[in-house]
C-alpha cells in the first residue's frame, strides 16, 4: 500500500492506495499533520511507501521522522515525468501542476488534455497529444476573489462562496456572489471553447476543492474528479519507481 501527502497553499491532502485503487483520503491542517499520519498509518498497516508532493511550507523533517515506519519518496523537479516540459522556465513550474500533467498523460494517452484544478489558485495545464506540457494559466480561486475584493476596498463584506440566485444582483451581496461565480464559470468556459477551436481529440479534466460546486455549472463537457491529483500522485510514483 501507499499513502500519498500533497501539501497544498491552505490545506493538506492525503490518501491510501493498493496498486491503482482509492481506499481512503483524507483533508485536514497543516498543524494537524502529525496526528493525521499517525492516525492513517495505524490503520492501514500494510502502508509500505510514504509520498510526498509539496508546495506548501511543512518541512520535510516532518515526514523524514516517518523513515523507521515506511520508505520516504519525495517528489520533486529531478524526477522523470511522462511528458516533455516545454515551460520556458521549467523549475519555476509547481510540482501539483507537474503531477497532474502526468497523471493526465497516464491515464488519457494520445490526446490533447487541458487539466483545470480549482483551488486557492485556478490552474490550466495543457499538455498535446505528442505529450509536450506547453503551460497554461493561472488566476485567483474562488475564496481569493472574495478575500480581495473584501481586502482592497473599504466597505465590500467578505461573504462565503454561495450560489448567486440570479444573474443580476439586486443587493451587494447577491452582486459579489453572481460577480464571483458567474464570474468564474465564464471564464472557464471561455478557456475551454478557445482551446477547442484550437486542438481536435481534446478532453478537459477539472479538479481541486471547488470541482463539484463548479462542475454543474459549466457548459462545457468535462471530466470531473476532485481526487485527481491524489490519483495522479500515485501513478506518478509508480512511474518513478519502474523508471
Amino acid at each position: 500500500m501507499v499513502l500519498v501527502v500533497d501539501v497544498g497553499n491552505s490545506r493538506i491532502k492525503a490518501a491510501v492506495f493498493e496498486e491503482s485503487m482509492l481506499l481512503e483520503h483524507f483533508v485536514f491542517t497543516k498543524i494537524e499533520l502529525q496526528k493525521n499520519i499517525d492516525f492513517i498509518l495505524k490503520k492501514f498497516k500494510k502502508v509500505s511507501d510514504l509520498v510526498v508532493s509539496s508546495v506548501g511550507d511543512v518541512e520535510k523533517q516532518s515526514f523524514l521522522a516517518y523513515e523507521k515506519v515506511v520508505d520516504v519518496f519525495f517528489i520533486s523537479h529531478k524526477d522523470s515525468f511522462p511528458f516533455q516540459n516545454k515551460y520556458s522556465t521549467p523549475h519555476t513550474l509547481g510540482l501539483d501542476r507537474m503531477v497532474l500533467a502526468a497523471g493526465a498523460v497516464l491515464q488519457f494517452p494520445n490526446q490533447n488534455r487541458l487539466v483545470i484544478d480549482a483551488g486557492t489558485c485556478i490552474t490550466y495545464d495543457f499538455i498535446d497529444d505528442q505529450n509536450n506540457y506547453l503551460g497554461g494559466a493561472i488566476a485567483p480561486g474562488l475564496r481569493l476573489r472574495y478575500e480581495s475584493l473584501h481586502n482592497y476596498t473599504a466597505k465590500l463584506p467578505l461573504l462565503s462562496l454561495e450560489a448567486p440566485k440570479n444573474l443580476i444582483g439586486n443587493s451587494t451581496s447577491e452582486s459579489i456572489h453572481s460577480g464571483i461565480v458567474n464570474g468564474l464559470v465564464y471564464e472557464i468556459d471561455g478557456f475551454i471553447a478557445d482551446y477547442r477551436a484550437r486542438y481536435l481529440n481534446f478532453i478537459i479534466i477539472l479538479t481541486g476543492g471547488d470541482t463539484d460546486f463548479l462542475a454543474k455549472r459549466l457548459k462545457n463537457t468535462i471530466f470531473a474528479n476532485s481526487n485527481f491529483l491524489l490519483e495522479s500522485l500515485n501513478q506518478t510514483f509508480q512511474y518513478k519507481i519502474k523508471k
